[in-house]
């Protein structure tokens, strides 16, 4: 082997590496984009198979990974971490973005369609983190995208409301529990934020419908009067994964551009 092939292996290994779940769209995306543009390997993991490739191909630098996985089924996240054990060995930071979102009613709805918020989210997120953890390199980060949800309640919104709450609840057990590593376990709650849930089943974006202008823009419910975008999260999970956040583990980092403070 030639000595740039060989430097190039040897830097790739020295390199940090971060799981993303989740990765194939929105906060998820962008987030795997950010740490690829800071140096970082990169693993993308979504239902998706196709978007997840195509967000992998999206991301600078060499030596990321995707791959298929539904967060529900135990097999396919065995060889998901079969997987990372051969290629990696170890990593460093594991983000968990993972959502889905479904107007159900909290009592009339089918159960079953119900329930698939728990088991996509909360019960994907407990699996997950006890499949990966093991994997993890001592010192290594935890961040789990919430949201404001978990404390505020929505018609219709209720196995994604309980979800994200039990999520953070979930993190704090994390974070109390692995200390003994050095893993620091968080989670970020953000507000509106312009993604793909954005968009309902007729193809609308409620940021851009009457509704949140007068809601949020009009009566200055949302104090900055925009949504969110996702490198905005990103950067906040970056930020938690990094040497200046070596102090904070078990909290939640509000992200939502002032909505929870006014009335």
């Amino acid at each position: 082997m030639c000595p740039e092939g060989a430097r190039r292996i040897s830097d790739m290994a020295v390199r940090k590496k971060v799981v993303v779940l989740g990765g194939s769209s929105g906060i998820g995306k962008a987030t795997a984009q950010r740490f690829a543009r800071e140096g970082w390997q990169v693993l993308i993991a979504s239902s998706d198979g196709k978007k997840a490739e195509s967000a992998k191909n999206s991301l600078e630098g060499e030596g990321h990974l995707a791959f298929q996985l539904d967060i529900r089924d135990t097999g396919r996240l065995q060889v998901f971490t079969d997987l990372i054990s051969v290629q990696w060995g170890s990593f460093d930071v594991l983000v968990n973005s993972i959502g889905i979102s479904r107007s159900l009613h909290v009592l009339q709805s089918d159960f079953t369609e119900w329930d698939n918020a728990l088991q996509v989210m909360l019960y994907g997120n407990i699996r997950s983190a006890r499949a990966l953890v093991p994997l993890m390199a001592d010192g290594g980060r935890i961040i789990n995208v919430t949201s404001i949800h978990s404390d505020r309640v929505e018609k219709g919104s209720s196995g994604y409301g309980m979800s994200k709450a039990a999520i953070t609840q979930f993190t704090r057990s994390l974070a109390l529990e692995l200390v003994p590593r050095g893993i620091l376990a968080n989670t970020i709650a953000p507000g509106f934020i312009d993604t793909p849930m954005s968009i309902d089943d007729q193809g609308r974006n409620e940021l851009e419908t009457e509704w949140f202008y007068d809601n949020y823009l009009k009566y200055d419910h949302l104090p900055l009067k925009r949504p969110g975008r996702p490198e905005e999260i990103a950067g906040v999970v970056y930020f938690l994964a990094g040497p200046d956040a070596s102090y904070i583990t078990g909290s939640v980092v509000t992200v939502d551009g002032g909505l929870t403070i006014t009335f």
